[in-house]
Formats: C-alpha cells, structure tokens, sequence
C-alpha cells in the first residue's frame, strides 16, 4: 500500500509560470516553463514542467491528492474591474485588451487544470501573497521568523508582512494597488527603456553608474514614505493601472523628457535616475523591516515576491544590523509562487507538521530541483548527432584547468536550478581575476550591455577571506563589498563617469566586481554541490584564488538551458571555448559547422 502524499503547486497566466511537486511536504521537484518551451519568462499552463515534476516522481496525474494554485483568479479579475470603472472612461483600450484573455481562459482555472491534466480532483486557492509568504518562510531554516513580502501585485495586495510559526503563517498587513514598490520599479523600468518585468535586475546593475540627483524628485511627487515603511503613490503620474504604458506625461515633464527608446544609447540620465530608484527602494525596504521587527519581536526575516529578488536591498538589510538573520527565497518572483501554494496546502490546509533542520540548512537542496540527465542520454544525444566530445575522468579538474587559462567554459552538470539564478548547475563560467573576462561574457557570449555586472561563486569556507559578509549567500541574493584586503587602486584619484568606470580595475578579482566594489555573491557549499565545489578548489589549488565567475548559461533574451541540445546551441552560437556536460568535454575548435536542425523535444524524451 502506497501512503505517499503528492500536491502539485502551480503558477500561471502573469509570467513565468511554473510547477512544483511535494511528495509527502518534501520539494521533490520544481522548474518553469520557459525552461522547457524557450520562451523567457513564459506564462502559459505550465503543461512541460508538470509533466517533468511528474516523471521526476514517478507517478501520474491519478496519483495526485490535490492542487495548489498560486492566486485567487477571481479576486484579481474583480480588481481589474473595479480599476477600469473607478478609472473610466480612461483605459477602454486596456480594458477591451484584458478581457477577452480573462473570459476566454484566466477565469477558469479548474477547467483549465481538468482539461489539460485529465485532474479532476480538490483544487486549493490561497491568496497571491500568502503563496509568496509560504514560499518564503516554510522552506527556510528558521522555526519562527517575520516575513515580508512585496511584487508588483497580486489579486490587491502589493506587500504584505506578518509571521510565521511551525506550520503557520500569520499576514499581518498588508498595501494595496495601485500602490505598489515593484510597480514603481517596474515604472522606471520601462522609462529608462527596459522590458517590465524582466529588465528590472538591468536597472539595478545600472544604479552604480550613476549619481542619486533624483531622490528628492521621486520623494516629493512619486512616493510618499512613512515611517514605518508603508507609501503612497501619487498615481497621476503613473499609467499602469487602466492604460497601454507605465507612465504618463506627466511623468515625462518631471523628468525632462520621453522614455529612452529600446536599445538606444544610455546616457547619463539613466543611469542617475537608476541610481536614485535604488535609493528609494533601499529606504522603502528597510524602514519596513525595522518596523515589522518592532511590531514581532522577531529577528529573522523571511523575504519573497519580485523586489525581494533586489539583492543590493537585500544586502543593506542584512548590513543595516535590523534583523540578526534573512533568508530569501531563492524563486521569489511568481515562480516561486507555485512552491508557496503547494507548500501552504501542506502545512496549513492539511495541517502538517513541519519540521527545522538542526543544521540551521533550508529545505530547498540548493534549489536544484529540475531535470538532470545521465550519462547514457548524454551519450546518446552526442552520438546520435554526429558532435565531437572526449570523456575526461575529472571534469571539474579539467574545468579548472580550463578557466585558469583565461577559457570561457559552459558547465552543464546535475539538476537545473529553480529560480532565476544560475547556481553552478547550468552555468557558464571563467576566471574572476581576468580584467578582460567581463567584457569578454558581455558582449562575446551573452551579448549583452556591457555594463551588467558578473557574479562570484566563491567557496563557502572562503567567503568572509574575499568578501565584507559574516555569513553564506547560497542563492546569489546578497549584495556585498569586496573585502578591503583584495581591493586595488584606491587611493587613485577617480575622474571616470558613467561606462567609463568599467575601465577601472579595482580589484584582485576584477571580472566580478561591480563599479561601487561590490558583488552579487553565490557561496558554494561542499555538501549542497559537491562537483561545483570541487571545481573551485582545484581552481584555488591552480591559482590561489577561490573564487570564479558564475553566469547563467544562455545569452540575451533566451531562458537558462535546461537539456544538453539548449546546451549545445548556445555553446556554438557564442564565443565560448569550451563545454563540460557531464564527464563529455567539447572543445569549440573541434565541432563541425554548426546547423540547428535538433528539435528540443528530442532531447528531452531521453527521460
């Protein structure tokens, strides 16, 4: 007799929609779409990363004993409602837009979840931000902590905080649409001439080039900050709430001028009204975690939901000495919704006990949670298609080898990471002493602006050595100085402005330090990933240095790979030198001619 327990929890229809599979409460398996149908930040039904939590499992739909959906559909679709007639007759064009999406298919997510899965059994609801609120606290290594979350906006809430206890969780509080953090992030997005809702994080890379000038500006029109971190926003300068754009004319006369085109050059401007958002956020974010502190008695904070995904934020948290300890949920934007829900119907809707590890460890093994493929499908796939490979015994030792002779190395290994961060499982990496290594990433491999900084993946054992941080940042969602001791050239006089500052060395590990000498820091542990682990301490071994540059493995506009074909063609559309997947080691200048006529789908039936 079989007494598992399976809950799927879902995600969809905003973006980057997602699956996440608990087999008797514990995270069996989760991705996004995206990584699976190449579209970034994809929000269909996530039919592909269900199946794959499924085959993870083994199991099928029938075996399933409930799921969770990350929001209240209907609550969302009263609010857009009730928007338009407060906002009518502005917003007609937005609202014949909306519409017919929501009666056609967002209203009807039990249909939905009968038709597409042949599911017919008990389906959970729970609010937008409770998902958000679960996903941050219950996977945490903390037995009670206040939480806080903030997005751009769920069904109304756009921040909520309260407590979690056990298996419980208390919201306190919350802010309400329009006024919304990650909305007016998002607002700037979109003038500074960036995605919504993907350019946010270029943004925050920008800030560092630029002077605050404009903090006063936003503070005395945009945003009204209390306190206890709770805001208004003055919406007559915004657009979001019934119209096509972000902002209005408004808007542009405050700030002397029309949004940057896409694409165009950035000028200083962006970069200076980069800079004053991330003031704002970091006041906006702090003065709320000080007051949820004064209000629970707690010293640990749990952080979820899109803005929590600003780790320079975070980072200034942490360092402002307001809470003893944070931990952030490594998918914190709507993926991560999918884990709350599933995790929330668990521990609160079935009432199960939860449990903290004694090793102050978090439940989420890494966040590796996504499909891995062995070394017969490997094998396989190379085989079949005719691609030049040489088995090597020690792929981390050769990957050493390999960055510490200044190679740029796509490192393909274990499961897929869930979330937006690469974590050294589907990573391309190189070597973080190299001054040439940043521009080299940007514009050879990623081929993207070349002021988005690189991140370190340092060995946890070494992290405080390197870097002004007391404590492990696992998931790359903790800013920090570079440690004084590795930094250089600081007494020169600095005249450079704007990208001109890239040109500065100003450290013992220049490809990953930012123009303000920080970093977006990943700690690598031995017992979390041990092959990833190992590879930096042969490269500590080689150099001295244990520390090495870590970024997602694809380029601009593309998901992180998820299968050895995803690997494959990115490795030979780029300038990258080398790719290790699994033990199977290809050398750029060894492929034939390379003719994408491998269908994805292909690879991934392997499993």
């Amino acid at each position: 007799m079989n007494n598992s327990q399976y809950i799927i929890g879902i995600s969809a229809f905003y973006h980057d929609s997602a699956a996440c599979l608990l087999k008797n409460g514990r995270i069996l398996a989760a991705a996004q779409e995206e990584r699976f149908t190449r579209k970034k930040h994809d929000a269909d039904f996530p039919l592909h990363a269900i199946r794959y939590c499924l085959i993870e499992a083994g199991i099928d739909i029938s075996d399933l004993d409930l799921v969770a959906f990350y929001d209240k559909p209907l609550l969302k679709f009263e609010r857009l409602l009730e928007t338009y007639l407060t906002y009518a007759p502005l917003g007609v064009r937005s609202f014949l837009t909306a519409m017919p999406v929501w009666l056609k298919r967002k209203l009807w997510i039990p249909r939905i979840i009968e038709r597409e899965l042949g599911y017919s059994g008990d389906i959970l609801f729970p609010e937008h931000h409770h998902s958000h609120a679960a996903a941050a606290f219950f996977p945490s290594p903390f037995d009670r902590a206040a939480f806080l979350t903030m997005d751009g906006v769920g069904e109304w809430a756009t921040t909520s905080w309260g407590i979690g206890l056990g298996n419980s969780l208390e919201i306190r509080n919350e802010i309400h649409f329009p006024h919304s953090l990650g909305l007016l992030y998002s607002a700037f997005t979109y003038y500074t001439g960036f995605r919504v809702n993907s350019g946010e994080y270029k943004v925050m890379g920008l800030a560092p080039y630029g002077e605050p000038k404009y903090v006063n500006l936003i503070r005395d029109n945009l945003i009204d900050i209390k306190t206890d971190g709770s805001f208004r926003l003055d919406m007559r300068y915004f657009n979001y709430a019934a119209g096509l754009t972000m902002t209005n004319s408004r808007f542009n006369e405050l700030f002397g001028g029309l949004p940057r085109q896409p694409e165009s050059e950035l000028t200083q401007r962006e970069m200076d009204l980069a800079s004053s958002l991330q003031v704002v956020t970091e006041e906006v974010m702090e003065k709320a975690v000080r007051h949820i502190v004064a209000e629970t008695g707690e010293k640990k904070l749990c952080l979820a939901g899109g803005v929590a995904l600003n780790c320079v934020s975070n980072g200034r948290i942490l360092r402002s000495g307001a809470v003893e300890d944070l931990w952030v949920q490594p998918a914190a934007g709507d993926a991560g919704g999918a884990l709350g829900a599933a995790l929330a119907a668990w521990h609160q809707y079935r009432d199960e006990p939860r449990t903290v590890s004694e090793k102050n460890s978090d439940r989420q093994n890494g966040s590796y949670l996504g499909p891995s493929y062995s070394t017969v499908q490997v094998e396989t796939f190379l085989r079949d298609n005719n691609i030049p490979f040489t088995v090597v015994d020690d792929p981390a030792k050769v990957g050493a080898e390999l960055i510490a002779g200044e190679k740029v190395v796509g490192w393909f290994q274990g499961r897929m990471e869930f979330g937006p961060r690469a974590l050294g499982n589907r990573s391309i990496i190189g070597d973080a002493r190299s001054e040439a290594m940043q521009t080299t990433m940007n514009l050879k491999i990623k081929y993207r602006e070349s002021f988005r900084p690189f991140a370190p993946s340092v060995l946890e054992e070494d992290i405080s050595d390197w870097f002004a941080i007391d404590r492990p940042s696992p998931y790359m969602l903790l800013v920090a100085a570079v440690h004084p001791d590795k930094l250089v050239n600081q007494d020169r006089p600095v005249e450079a402005m704007g990208l001109d500052k890239l040109k500065l060395k100003r450290s013992l590990i220049p490809a990953i330090t930012h123009v303000d000498n920080s970093a977006r820091i990943q700690s690598v542990n031995k017992t979390t990933n041990p092959l990833y682990h190992r590879l930096i301490s042969e490269f500590k071994k080689l150099t001295g240095c244990p520390v090495i540059v870590n970024t997602s493995f694809n380029v601009r506009g593309e998901p992180i790979v998820a299968t050895p074909i995803d690997a494959y063609r990115c490795f030979m559309r780029t300038e990258m030198d080398y790719l290790i997947i699994g033990s199977f080691l290809l050398d750029k200048t060894g492929q034939p001619q390379f003719v994408d006529k491998i269908d994805w789908r292909q690879t991934y039936e392997l499993d």
